[in-house]
């Protein structure tokens, strides 16, 4: 995203501003001021807009003053009536007041202000060619309610009149009680001042000269469903000072958001964070009504995945989007959604469409019985990223992925335990051939029974022990593994020696219904990693 510089009324010194909080339509909505750049040219000033489901980026600019009637001259300015409010238009003044037909109100969004060139202050002339200047108020009143669909109003701007007219305006607003075709009891002071000079007393020519009326208008609308806050420089390792980054959809970004108060920084970063969060985990209950409990999904989110990049070796980490289904982890380059943007007004309206094909159709997924999660200490980190964590399959090369925040390496870990536990009850039992004495048996996982080893095609188990009988295992990294069960009447430990050829993934199944069996067990296991 390239931003340009903007004719801005913001004072330069003004950088970052604390948060400000207020209820639109009873949900929270958070302002305050940053700046934000390409990441290359200088920062510049601009409003952080954050709501539940968007977050905006406003630059302040003027707004344009309304024309201004021509003074002194007779103007003809054709009017079409509407079916509800007529022409939009109050009048004061008549013949016996000796006072012009005046303009004292124009309706906003209705018939005389849609034509930009009628202003309060006016005196009508003329209608439809015909001179009202000598009528009474009530003659006027029911000429214009008469003169068809398609008025042509002749006038002539009276500056004096204005500003009392729109004094009386504010009054009769204050009592409720206006009409538009109703005389005014104050005649006789507006007779006063159309009497009076034609130019305008100095005591009201500060309504043309005051200060510029400045709105906000949005320059980035991004929505935060499917979003994600990041602090590195994009598929680096290099966390950039001060500032952070909001990626969401289809590549939009907000640019760099910097901050020059810490405190303020990690503020926006908890607050885009939060809401982040509570409109996944909405998604996920509106997922997961199409999918049975066995395939519900426990988390989605974006993390960082460490890649070899031969043509760009600085960029060292890919975006993924994780997500653990049922028994599946499954890795997406984008969310598996289908995207409907609406636009209303000046909201925008981003709603996801679940389509069950988009899942099946995830480029990496792998059993979370036959693949092992470990968090990746301090120490152990390769580079300058935190909150690191592993993801190893049999067969393959580990994955070596990360996330922004250590609540949410808690969150995946978490998740990842009640998915391999979903997974395991689900599963049942899972058989392994290995070699045993010599002999090529079988061995069981059953979530019930335990482990159990079976000669080919005998039911009677050779041997049988619960889970919660072993004590200890070993292994060479190969195919030989040995296991440490205790006898439950002698206490003895006895030692079962095994060879597998798939050792790595009879290792973590076993490591799956262990987990599994300990949740079972005592339930307040799967949120004991939480914060």
């Amino acid at each position: 995203m390239k931003l340009r510089g903007f004719n801005m009324k913001i004072n330069a010194t003004r950088m970052t501003t604390p948060i400000e909080e207020k209820l639109d339509q009873k949900l929270k909505v958070r302002t305050g001021m940053v700046t934000v750049s390409d990441g290359k040219s200088r920062p510049i000033p601009v409003q952080l807009h954050l709501s539940m489901e968007v977050l905006r980026l406003q630059k302040e600019e003027i707004v344009p003053p309304d024309p201004k009637p021509i003074n002194g001259k007779e103007r003809m300015v054709q009017i079409r009536r509407h079916k509800v409010g007529g022409l939009g238009l109050s009048i004061k003044g008549g013949a016996e007041h000796k006072l012009p037909i005046l303009i004292s109100r124009i309706y906003k969004n209705q018939a005389a202000h849609l034509t930009k060139e009628l202003f309060v202050g006016d005196a009508i002339i003329k209608v439809n060619g015909e001179y009202i200047t000598a009528c009474p108020h009530d003659d006027a009143v029911n000429i214009l309610r008469n003169a068809g669909d398609l008025v042509v109003l002749t006038v002539k701007h009276y500056p004096a009149a204005t500003p009392f007219l729109q004094k009386q305006e504010e009054k009769e607003n204050q009592q409720a009680d206006s009409n538009s075709d109703e005389k005014d009891a104050s005649e006789e002071s507006l007779r006063l001042i159309t009497n009076s000079s034609s130019s305008r007393p100095s005591s009201i020519c500060s309504e043309f000269d005051q200060e510029p009326v400045t709105r906000w208008v949005d320059i980035v609308t991004l929505p935060l469903m499917m979003a994600y806050v990041t602090r590195y420089i994009f598929g680096t390792d290099k966390l950039r000072p001060n500032a952070f980054e909001v990626r969401g959809l289809n590549g939009l970004s907000t640019g760099i958001i910097h901050c020059d108060d810490s405190a303020v920084l990690s503020q926006w970063l908890k607050y885009i964070s939060d809401n982040i969060i509570g409109l996944t985990h909405l998604q996920m209950k509106l997922y997961n009504r199409n999918f049975s409990v066995s395939d519900r999904i426990e988390y989605m989110g974006w993390v960082n995945e460490g890649v070899i990049n031969n043509n760009q070796p600085w960029q060292n980490y890919k975006p993924r989007f994780l997500a653990l289904k049922g028994a599946d982890l499954m890795l997406f380059d984008s969310p598996p959604v289908s995207t409907i943007v609406l636009i209303a007004s000046l909201k925008s309206y981003v709603f996801l469409q679940l389509n069950v094909m988009d899942w099946d159709k995830c480029p990496l997924i792998f059993k979370v019985y036959q693949t092992m999660f470990r968090v990746v200490k301090e120490s152990e980190n390769v580079d300058e990223r935190q909150h690191c964590f592993l993801v190893q399959t049999s067969g393959q090369e580990s994955r070596y992925l990360s996330v922004e925040t250590r609540q949410e390496l808690l969150r995946i870990e978490n998740a990842w335990h009640c998915s391999v536990c979903t997974a395991v009850m689900k599963l049942g039992s899972k058989t392994f051939t290995v070699s045993y004495g010599g002999k090529t048996v079988g061995l069981t996982l059953d979530w019930n029974l335990g482990f159990s080893l079976h000669e080919a095609e005998s039911k009677i188990p050779v041997w049988q022990y619960k889970f919660s009988q072993l004590r200890g295992s070993s292994d060479d990294g190969k195919s030989k593994l040995k296991l440490h069960f205790q006898d439950i009447e002698t206490r003895a430990i006895e030692t079962k020696e095994l060879e597998c050829s798939i050792l790595q993934s009879l290792l973590f199944c076993m490591h799956a219904f262990l987990t599994a069996k300990v949740a079972s067990v005592d339930p307040t296991f799967l949120c004991s990693t939480m914060p």
